[in-house]
């Protein structure tokens, strides 16, 4: 069997470079040239998951098929490989150390002292290589997040330098992700941050074998050539990466840069193919020449921060490409919307999206939002509370159940169509306890949902506590609300709908999470083309 390769990508000088774009473009690249690759990522924060930071801090959540609650960057990674990742996928610190406290509480370590070097170094070790001992991939890509130099980030890169030696030459390698920023005042860029970091990085003892600078402008051959000399690194293993237009252009920057062949080369891999971008371009193509333009409005109480809804907006890319669109996506506080100024604040659009979220702040202007879009003929997509806030919204004001609510926003009302699942009621821990990953669904013959999967059964990705009341099933669907999906193993509404409407879903789970470059999903595909037809 030949020896799974590493390549472990760290950062330096500032956080939010991109490493996540830069690894998934590479392993994008090595995958067109036929090399089975993965990407993990390894957080340092003292969190299990992210399942229970605040969007506001760290973005969204994202899950996997699995049902793990992770990084976002993981959604990069199957959106640019359109390979599902799992629980193995994603570590952090948190992980990390409730695992070797677990052990020593079983007296696994025979009453050895347990410190971090080797105890925890050893179980960082462990995971890191847990997808290359599965025999499934040739190519292990590892992000490191956050920047070297945190303290947070020792532990990691303590595990890499040890990892790098074991594995023994041409089995791992470092790519470290700089910024070479541009002074204005002085009208130049400097190399001085990176040299640096590098340096940081090297009293660490790892020597980095590629670097990546991020850059508003062109690196001169001079300045690589400084760079090359002052970092230890060859003048090929120099790779600019220049602010790019789209992330999805990243990977025919980093071709251009040649990014794949160094990595190979300095791994001791046969190029074999060159790689075939085909498919990769056509829909590059596509999304930067659009015929049509639409506008969305995505109603949401998480705004203020884009990557609080990142696979929602990256979906819309992919449908938008697919029919040759623009999306301009219009993020609109809920918490400002109410009776008296929605048909105002949603003026001008084409289509709205009610977006996921937790908890009873901005809830009124959702219900608002779904009224105008039914009342309206406006195509109407719900995700997941989007979902919920939609059959309030009918209960209340077509059902003439005044009271309608979910009993996670008022948990004595008279109608609660939305509700607590049974499971539910004895929680106490928030951690990983809500109804995650993939779930099956047999979609209804005759509805909208039926005809947009053109299949009768499908399995998505889910990421909530609460579900639609079916003691209120019979009474909805007789005032023309359609459950067109359900759960055959519990028998809970995953789809509602409208007929006579452009388009009026709403969904339980998170099609956003399974949306891709290769495969675009379906829902958002088709509520991008009711969308150019309405405007049309």
């Amino acid at each position: 069997m030949n020896q799974t390769k590493y390549i472990f990508v760290t950062g330096g000088v500032t956080s939010s470079l991109g490493k996540g774009i830069i690894a998934a473009s590479l392993a994008k690249l090595l995958q067109a040239r036929g090399y089975r690759t993965t990407i993990q990522k390894f957080d340092p924060y003292i969190n299990v998951d992210p399942g229970t930071l605040n969007p506001y801090e760290h973005g969204e959540c994202y899950v996997t098929d699995d049902g793990a609650e992770t990084d976002l960057d993981l959604g990069h990674y199957e959106r640019f490989l359109n390979v599902p990742t799992s629980q193995a996928n994603n570590v952090t610190t948190g992980r990390v150390y409730l695992s070797v406290i677990e052990k020593e509480r079983r007296g696994e370590f025979l009453g050895k002292t347990v410190q971090v070097v080797p105890h925890i170094t050893n179980e960082i070790k462990e995971r890191m290589q847990l997808l290359g001992n599965s025999g499934d991939f040739d190519i292990v890509i590892t992000e490191i997040g956050g920047t070297v130099g945190d303290i947070e980030s020792l532990p990691y890169i303590e595990s890499v330098r040890q990892l790098v030696w074991e594995l023994g030459e041409n089995n791992g390698i470092v790519i470290h992700l700089t910024l070479v920023p541009y002074l204005a005042a002085a009208g130049e860029l400097k190399t001085k941050p990176t040299q640096h970091s590098v340096k940081t990085l090297m009293e660490s003892g790892i020597k980095a074998d590629i670097l990546v600078c991020r850059t508003e402008h062109e690196l001169s051959d001079e300045l690589r050539q400084k760079l090359a000399l002052f970092c230890n690194v060859k003048r090929e293993a120099v790779i600019q990466s220049i602010d790019a237009s789209t992330i999805y252009e990243v990977p025919n920057l980093m071709l251009e840069e040649g990014l794949d062949v160094v990595a190979l080369k300095k791994l001791n891999l046969p190029k074999k193919l060159s790689p075939d971008l085909k498919n990769w371009n056509t829909f590059l193509h596509r999304l930067k020449n659009p015929k049509h333009s639409v506008n969305v409005g995505l109603i949401g109480k998480y705004v203020e921060l884009q990557d609080s809804y990142k696979s929602i907006l990256e979906a819309f890319i992919h449908a938008g490409a697919t029919h040759e669109t623009k999306v301009n996506v219009i993020c609109i506080h809920s918490e400002y919307l109410d009776k008296d100024n929605v048909a105002e604040k949603l003026s001008g659009l084409d289509g709205i999206l009610v977006a996921p979220g937790f908890g009873e702040r901005g809830i009124e202007g959702k219900i608002e939002a779904v009224r105008f879009a039914r009342e309206k003929k406006l195509p109407f997509f719900g995700i997941c509370l989007g979902m919920q806030m939609a059959v309030i919204e009918f209960s209340r004001n077509v059902l003439g159940l005044k009271d309608a609510n979910s009993t996670e926003m008022n948990d004595s009302t008279s109608d609660p169509v939305i509700s607590l699942m049974e499971e539910q009621k004895t929680v106490t821990d928030k951690g990983g306890t809500m109804r995650l990953g993939s779930w099956k669904c047999n979609l209804t013959e005759g509805t909208l949902v039926h005809k947009i999967y053109s299949q009768s059964q499908i399995f998505e990705r889910h990421r909530h506590r609460y579900e639609f009341n079916s003691k209120y099933l019979n009474q909805l669907e007789k005032a023309g609300l359609t459950a067109s999906g359900i759960n055959p193993e519990t028998g809970l509404v995953e789809i509602i709908e409208i007929q006579n409407h452009p388009f009026f879903i709403g969904v339980q789970y998170h099609p956003e999470y399974k949306s891709t470059v290769a495969n675009p999903h379906p829902l958002f595909v088709s509520f991008v083309e009711a969308m150019v037809k309405i405007k049309k």
